[in-house]
């Protein structure tokens, strides 16, 4: 206990420079008046020095203690601002209202209260970012204009790309460094969660064989981040070499702006809230602000507008063409509420745009198609539960599916055709879910989304 107390004291006498000085102050007085005392020859000479002595010690301390204090203030509050951390006066309350405690604890000062411990600073850190991009502190130079670095200026182009082929605008995506990657790694995140990752050789240049290459060239393997494929990182001076030989040769910025492309258009559905949807309704009501006033909120919700298009992207259809979307849900949509239903019809609406999507150069269309049989069968397989309507096929129907599937699309592939399934719109969207697993890029379309001029090719049938 006599440490506990001797420490208790010192933290209290130390801790208010303004009592040492009061008391230096108070031992002054007393050594002045005790100078006359020693001249007299009432008061000792060595009182007197130990008093002066007592007064001067009193006084540095009190001096120091309260300069420390000073220089102390600034640099805590200069910690407080740190990356994340609110400026100066943040968080503080509004004249008249009380800062926020929770309850059993009392709340500090508003001009004492750490910057991390307001309301507002913490509310701030609830908020999460559409679209993140981090990478390593080894990939910085692609990012810093004065190393000469093009990233910012791609992700601005990509965002333009995107506008002009899906009809959704990419919120800014937020490019930021993280010590704990990797350094040559990146990250890209929607809302905070990744969906992939990619490393790079910033001096190297990635070079990649479009199938027809059967020289090899020097180099470092690797795997493309963006689709997987086998690639080598060469250095710049068999950069030429390469691109002679028939290699696709790309920079470490180009690898990371196509991989954030293909990223966009497959989670573009993720990207797309109610807020965007309002955004892009009220585009198309500047000029078309009767199609609007008819669909909206009379015949539908923004909510059921959302998962329409939700849908629409989940397949890589551009929704750039709201006008006739909109449209073409205001007709049908007294007639269902199904958005699943919806979709098609307005698939339906858009096979143009869907068909010149997938056209071949000499304006053909190559197909696979599906075995009536087999379509009787997933139609008469759908369940349809309050939330859902699909398809249950018995394990050895989906494995023989599959397989017989697998083989068609090789048979595309060696052709030089992008795999396509067609078959009736009845079937089309519970085809997509059956095959969707095992084929996510896989182009399902039904017959209503080809026009009359395009000329279909059928390269397989898939039967069971």
């Amino acid at each position: 206990m006599p440490g506990l107390f001797d420490g208790l004291l010192q933290g209290q006498v130390f801790a208010q420079p303004k009592a040492l000085a009061t008391a230096a102050i108070v031992l002054g007085l007393f050594t002045v008046f005790s100078t006359f005392a020693v001249f007299t020859g009432s008061f000792s000479l060595g009182l007197f020095v130990s008093l002066l002595a007592m007064t001067l010690l009193t006084g540095g301390l009190a001096f120091a203690l309260n300069r420390s204090a000073f220089s102390f203030a600034p640099a805590a509050a200069t910690a407080g601002r740190g990356a994340g951390a609110p400026p100066a006066g943040a968080g503080r309350p509004a004249p008249g209202g009380a800062a926020p405690s929770r309850q059993g604890e009392s709340a500090p000062p508003p001009d004492t209260a750490p910057a991390l411990t307001t309301q507002e600073a913490v509310t701030a850190l609830l908020h999460v970012d559409t679209m993140e991009l981090e990478i390593g502190y080894g990939l910085i130079p692609l990012v810093d204009p004065e190393q000469k670095g093009d990233l910012l200026d791609r992700v601005t182009m990509i965002r333009r790309q995107t506008a002009l082929e899906m009809g959704i605008v990419v919120p800014p995506i937020r490019i930021r460094d993280n010590i704990q990657l990797k350094p040559n790694e990146y990250c890209i995140k929607i809302r905070g969660t990744d969906v992939a990752r990619g490393t790079l050789m910033v001096d190297y240049f990635l070079a990649m064989n479009p199938g027809h290459v059967t020289q090899d060239v020097e180099g470092i393997d690797t795997t493309e981040p963006a689709f997987g494929l086998p690639a080598k990182w060469i250095r710049e001076n068999r950069k030429e070499q390469a691109e002679m030989l028939g290699y696709t040769v790309v920079d470490p910025a180009s690898v990371v702006a196509t991989h954030l492309t293909e990223v966009i258009k497959n989670h573009a559905y993720e990207l797309l809230g109610r807020q965007e949807v309002q955004s892009l309704v009220d585009v198309v009501k500047e000029k078309h602000s009767v199609v609007v006033e008819e669909l909206i909120p009379g015949k539908m919700t923004l909510g059921e507008l959302q998962k329409v298009l939700q849908n629409l992207l989940r397949e890589r259809v551009s929704i750039r063409n709201m006008v006739t979307i909109l449209e073409v849900l205001a007709d049908y949509s007294p007639m269902t509420k199904d958005v699943n239903v919806l979709t098609e019809y307005t698939r339906a609406g858009l096979a143009r745009q869907i068909c010149k999507q997938h056209q071949m150069p000499d304006g053909s269309l190559p197909v696979i198609t599906l075995d009536p049989q087999l379509e009787e069968a997933i139609v008469n397989s759908v369940q349809q539960t309050e939330g859902a309507t699909y398809p249950v096929l018995p394990p050895d129907m989906v494995q023989r599916l599959n397989q017989n599937l697998t083989q068609a699309i090789e048979k595309a592939v060696s052709l030089n055709y992008q795999p396509i399934i067609m078959c009736s719109p009845r079937v089309r969207m519970y085809v997509r879910r059956l095959v969707e697993r095992m084929f996510p890029s896989l182009v399902v379309l039904s017959h209503s989304e080809v026009t009359a001029d395009i000329r279909v090719k059928s390269v397989g049938q898939v039967t069971v």
